[in-house]
C-alpha cells in the first residue's frame, strides 16, 4: 500500500483516486470456544488514502476492550454515503434494480446514512 500511495502522489493522481483497505468485519478481542477469534460486527478498522479523504486522521474509538465502537461511530451506510459523494454521486438519489425492484445502497430514510464530513479534507 505505501508504494501505491507514494506512486499515485508522485504522479499527481492521489487526489483523483480513492485507495481503501478494509474487511467486512472486525475480530473479537477475546478467544472463544474455537481456536482464534470470531467476527466482530461492533468494531472494525479500515484504511483510506487519496480522493479527498483527510491524510493522517484517526477517526473514532472503541471501548477499553476493543469490543464495540463508542466514539465517533461510522456505520457501513455512512461509509458508503461518504465514498459515493467523493465519486460524485448523491447517495440519496442513487438507485439500482435488484430482483426487479428499485433499491438504494444507503437508503437514508431507513439507515440514517450521512456523509461523514470529518473524514474529508
Amino acid at each position: 500500500m505505501p508504494g501505491l500511495v507514494k506512486d499515485l502522489k508522485r504522479r499527481g493522481l492521489l487526489d483523483d483516486v480513492i485507495v481503501m483497505w478494509a474487511g467486512e468485519f472486525g475480530r473479537l478481542p477475546i478467544s472463544e470456544a474455537k481456536d482464534g477469534r470470531d467476527h466482530n460486527r461492533n468494531a472494525f478498522s479500515l484504511w483510506m488514502a487519496g480522493g479527498g479523504f483527510r491524510g493522517g486522521h484517526v477517526h473514532g474509538g472503541t471501548d477499553d476492550f476493543g469490543y464495540a465502537a463508542v466514539e465517533d461511530r461510522v456505520s457501513v451506510a455512512d461509509l458508503h454515503a461518504t465514498v459515493l459523494q467523493q465519486l460524485g454521486l448523491d447517495h440519496r438519489r442513487l438507485t439500482f434494480r435488484h430482483s426487479g425492484r428499485p433499491e438504494r445502497l444507503t437508503d437514508p430514510e431507513v439507515t440514517g446514512a450521512r456523509v461523514v464530513d470529518e473524514l474529508l479534507s
